[in-house]
């Protein structure tokens, strides 16, 4: 299966980059700032050049962080190429901090227009044909031996999930790298076979709003998460030594949705529990971007400008969300 050659760097490093064409609804800033003023002072200033002003992008930790660029083909009909979706990797932690990636119409799910799902046997080896191999573009040192998800009773929770890139084999092929995996319980993730049990996971739920949130304007702005800086927020750790990883206790998801020069944005905090009793609506995780961004420790959309920022971020509104 192709996979095209991505782009991986440590955020302390210096390097240089030869420039790329901009994919389907970049939007950086330098092309498009909605009619907002040309001021950002929290703007990330270092990163990979093809993709650290993306506006899904939250500001880059950096430290022992690596930053992945995937890109592929993400229609196949019209073979349009661009970035796919990208991660940020501690390499301490063993664990990816988020995921981002961008939703916009001639790449969101339809169902007369799509290819299946990547699926191979599980051989807990890693390689490029089991179902969930080492990411080729995380440096080789920072790879795993062997799968700790394996027989851990945790699913292998896609962060961008497959079915948001379902236009293109090679695109899907990619949400199945172990570097867009947290450790989810069945109930949280969907993936339970009682499909009365998935309804009542939020987290399942989630997911499925936001493909049809796609409609809400040109281009849907992600980034998708679970806690794993403070010990206070992950329940337990996963294998050992290389292999070690942390389950989240919370989840988290920042949108922002733009529409020509408006934009809304939302986010949504989520307890990462075994079993749920009842469904509750998804107003009720919902929180503002400000709110979501002091709790989690990061700063979202920081390559909007500073007075379109500070305006969606401060408030939400769930009537424009379809929640209320």
């Amino acid at each position: 299966m192709k996979t095209t050659k991505f782009l991986s760097l440590l955020l302390t490093a210096t390097i240089t980059l030869a420039s790329c064409g901009d994919d389907e609804n970049d939007n950086f800033i330098s092309h498009d700032n909605g009619g907002g003023s040309s001021v950002n002072s929290n703007k990330n200033t270092s990163g990979p050049a093809e993709a650290q002003y993306r506006l899904e992008f939250p500001k880059l930790k950096g430290e022992n962080s690596v930053v992945i660029v995937h890109k592929a083909i993400l229609n196949k009909n019209t073979k349009n190429e661009g970035v796919n979706y990208c991660v940020e990797w501690d390499y301490n932690i063993h664990a990816q901090r988020w995921s981002c990636y961008q939703m916009y119409s001639s790449i969101n799910y339809h169902s007369s227009y799509n290819v299946s799902r990547y699926s191979a046997d599980n051989d807990g080896s890693l390689s490029s044909t089991c179902q969930y191999p080492n990411d080729p573009d995380l440096p080789a040192a920072y790879r795993f031996t062997t799968d700790p998800f394996k027989y851990s009773g945790f699913d292998h929770g896609h962060i961008c999930p497959s079915a948001d890139r379902l236009r293109a084999t090679e695109c899907n092929y990619q949400t199945f790298f172990i570097t867009n995996m947290q450790p989810q319980y069945m109930n949280f993730n969907g993936s339970n076979r009682d499909s009365q049990i998935n309804e009542r996971s939020p987290w399942f739920r989630l997911e499925t709003k936001v493909r049809d949130w796609v409609a809400l304007g040109d281009t849907l702005y992600v980034c998708k998460g679970g806690t794993i800086d403070k010990s206070d927020n992950i329940i337990k750790y996963l294998g050992s030594g290389v292999n070690k990883i942390p389950v989240p206790k919370y989840f988290f998801v920042a949108l922002l949705s733009k529409k020509g020069s408006t934009y809304e944005a939302i986010g949504f905090k989520m307890e990462h529990l075994s079993d749920y009793s009842s469904q509750k609506p998804l107003s009720e995780y919902a929180v503002s971007i400000d709110a979501l961004e002091q709790w989690a420790n990061i700063d979202f959309f920081c390559n909007l400008p500073d007075d379109i920022e500070n305006s969606v971020e401060k408030s939400y509104s769930l009537k424009k969300w379809g929640l209320q």
